[in-house]
């Protein structure tokens, strides 16, 4: 399934403008929200092709989100992208376990970032 569409879950307005442009930029139709709550009230008005989701989040956190995303049968197709700050192995394998496809550290590099998209496409 080609990807055109993302939703961008992350608590800092900083990076959800700066993730947005990026991917508006190549051509992707991009969805935010700020919250693993505001989240889900997304995806009940329109499934997304990806989601790029932070970790570290008020309430429940990017790990608890995604593990209850991939184990939806709603949602257990859309692939997610953890994009955040927690840059140690155990933090990458734990995310992997919790059912991501992927995981990216900030600040993240659009070239990355992009190689990443593609790969799942």
């Amino acid at each position: 399934m080609p990807i055109r569409s993302v939703l961008i879950v992350d608590d800092s307005k900083t990076e959800l403008l700066y993730l947005s442009e990026m991917l508006k930029g190549a051509g992707y139709a991009v969805a935010t929200a700020e919250s693993a709550e505001d989240a889900q009230a997304q995806l009940e008005r329109q499934k997304p092709d990806l989601i790029l989701m932070d970790v570290v989040m008020p309430g429940q956190n990017g790990f608890q989100l995604t593990r209850s995303l991939t184990r939806d049968p709603r949602f257990s197709d859309v692939p997610v992208i953890l994009c955040t700050s927690k840059n140690q192995e155990t933090d990458r394998v734990w995310g992997m376990r919790q059912g991501a496809r992927d995981y990216i550290v900030k600040p993240v590099d659009q070239t990355e970032l992009m190689g990443k998209i593609k790969r799942l496409d």
